[in-house]
């Protein structure tokens, strides 16, 4: 006799803090699953609050609210359709824990809570949560053992074991788990190590959102027993995928279920940063963007994604030419312009140049023009942005990427204003990649023209601040395929000094990007936040003291 169970996997956004929304999001994808003929609805981790929520989670009040949404959703389970399983903060007496509850025949059937809390990375969960114990026992839906596990409990030894040792058939588990360049891999690694032990089937079911820096790519999948992703959900793509499970001659498996292509390299990192700036311009209820667009690599690629991400009519780009912007740059930004579709208009700095030398001249009598002078023009920008976000509800997106972050090459208050950075967790040499990629790709969600949206000149002449005459990048810092490979050293591996010289690099060099990285601390403390790309970014994941007397010597 062959024993069915269909799963409804949702792949749904939640808000983190809005409880109402994210519990009628629940309801409408459970009412989409019982028209499916679902028998089960998996949400991923903390679904009912949204994930990560911080130090939110400890107040009280909102503790109390996601309890009761959690009982209301159980109420509706008394109508015979799909059960729920739905994560969500539960307190029971002293401790708050992380959980997954399974909710059928209208009431909270059972609780399971997270036992190994991660405190690496973007995580910090003992800071809110107790460690739960190790599941008691499976779950039971429609007669078949689940075992409930919550996101890293499926990554270390202890509660798969336990829970395979009890009778759990399969495993659902419902993850938060980070979008980052490797993490599709190393989810898929994970899983087969648990299986490895227990020889279960295992259904991974992940959040999707663009949360502040932090981002969450969706694809979920199911796992065979024998560690093969038998089906998968798309990437950065909202739905409710239904799967098939039997039993058979006394064994669980996935039969049927989505069977979507995962996308890599550039694409994948650029669908990822769409969807952060998407969800944090709109979550944030700003109705559009401001950009300042020079006519260099980093502002086209920002106006790229935003239109992409919001649509070309929300995109306003704005030309600030001084008496060192070239002919070429106006050019370039105009057609960039043109090619996207973005409202485009040009407000010269050069009257605000010639008032502020007015107004220092006393103060600065008897001195060389130096930087100082540069960076009036870089805030002079900056002011008209942030007037324009003040006039017209537009939120600033910032343009700077990894490698200038990392090294300092940023003007505080001036091209460091803004909202958000879409490129602060991309590297220099990447961010020609992705220009590359865009002008030849198109891919599901971008709102943007097809064809080349970035002028091939902007790609191919020598990045400039045009802050000075002639002035180049490459006058203050090594070239970027120098460049990046040893901040990347420095920052994604935390290698030593000797250890990078060893792999050939320049040891002057090297310890020269060192100091700057480090110099610049205090600066990256005051920057936008950005979209999570690297195994490590700034801010969620290293974070280095400002006043800092360590030198690799």
């Amino acid at each position: 006799m062959t024993e069915t169970l269909s799963i409804a996997i949702a792949q749904v956004s939640p808000i983190v803090g809005d409880v109402d929304g994210n519990v009628a999001k629940a309801r409408r994808a459970r009412e989409e699953a019982a028209e499916a003929g679902a028998d089960l609805i998996v949400f991923s981790e903390l679904f009912v609050c949204g994930y990560p929520p911080e130090d939110l989670v400890q107040k009280p009040s909102f503790q109390r609210a996601c309890r009761h949404a959690v009982e209301a959703l159980a109420e509706d389970t008394s109508d015979g359709g799909p059960a729920i399983i739905i994560g969500a903060p539960w307190r029971e007496g002293p401790h708050l824990y992380n959980a997954g509850a399974l909710l059928k025949d209208g009431r909270v059937d059972a609780v399971r809570y997270k036992r190994h809390l991660p405190n690496y990375g973007v995580f910090d969960e003992p800071r809110r949560f107790a460690p739960g114990p190790v599941p008691p026992e499976p779950v039971d839906v429609k007669g078949f053992k689940v075992g409930l596990m919550i996101c890293e409990d499926m990554w270390l030894p202890g509660p798969g074991e336990h829970l395979c040792g009890a009778g759990a058939e399969m495993f659902i588990v419902p993850h938060g788990s980070p979008f980052r360049e490797t993490a599709l891999n190393e989810r898929v690694g994970a899983a087969r190590d648990r299986l490895r032990a227990c020889g279960t089937p295992l259904m991974f079911v992940n959040q999707l959102a663009g949360q502040d820096e932090v981002l969450f790519d969706g694809a979920s999948f199911v796992m065979g027993a024998d560690g093969a992703v038998q089906f998968r959900c798309p990437q950065f793509t909202e739905g409710l995928f239904l799967t098939s499970w039997e039993r058979k001659d006394g064994a669980v498996q996935c039969v049927d279920g989505p069977r979507f292509a995962w996308v890599g390299g550039e694409e994948m990192i650029y669908r990822a940063v769409v969807m952060g700036v998407r969800d944090y311009v709109l979550r944030n209820k700003f109705k559009g963007v401001v950009i300042g667009l020079s006519g260099g690599v980093d502002s086209a690629l920002t106006a790229a994604i935003a239109v992409d991400a919001l649509g070309a009519d929300a995109v306003h780009c704005v030309m600030m030419p001084s008496q060192y912007t070239s002919a070429e740059s106006l050019e370039d930004a105009a057609a960039c312009a043109g090619a996207l579709g973005v409202s485009y208009r040009t407000i010269p700095i050069g009257p605000g140049v010639d008032a502020f030398d007015a107004m220092l001249a006393d103060a600065f009598k008897g001195t060389q023009a130096d930087t100082t002078e540069e960076n009036i023009q870089s805030r002079l920008r900056g002011v008209i942005l942030m007037a324009l976000s003040n006039k017209f509800g537009d939120m600033v997106l910032t343009t700077g990427n990894k490698s200038e972050m990392s090294v300092g090459y940023a003007t505080l208050y001036g091209d460091m204003n803004g909202g958000y950075n879409p490129l602060k967790d991309i590297y220099k040499m990447d961010v020609f990649a992705l220009c590359r990629w865009r002008n030849t790709h198109h891919a599901e969600g971008l709102n943007g023209p097809t064809g080349e949206v970035i002028p091939e000149r902007i790609i191919t002449k020598p990045p400039s601040a045009e802050l000075r005459e002639d002035q180049k990048d490459e006058d203050s810092l090594p070239p970027y395929e120098v460049l990046d490979p040893i901040l990347e050293a420095l920052v994604e591996k935390e290698m030593g000094v000797s250890d990078i010289v060893a792999q050939g690099f320049d040891e002057a060099t090297v310890r020269r990007i060192e100091h700057l990285l480090y110099v610049a601390e205090y600066k990256r403390r005051q920057a936008p936040p950005g979209p999570k790309v690297t195994a490590v970014n700034f801010g969620r994941d290293r974070r280095y003291p400002i006043t800092n007397g360590w030198r690799d010597r």
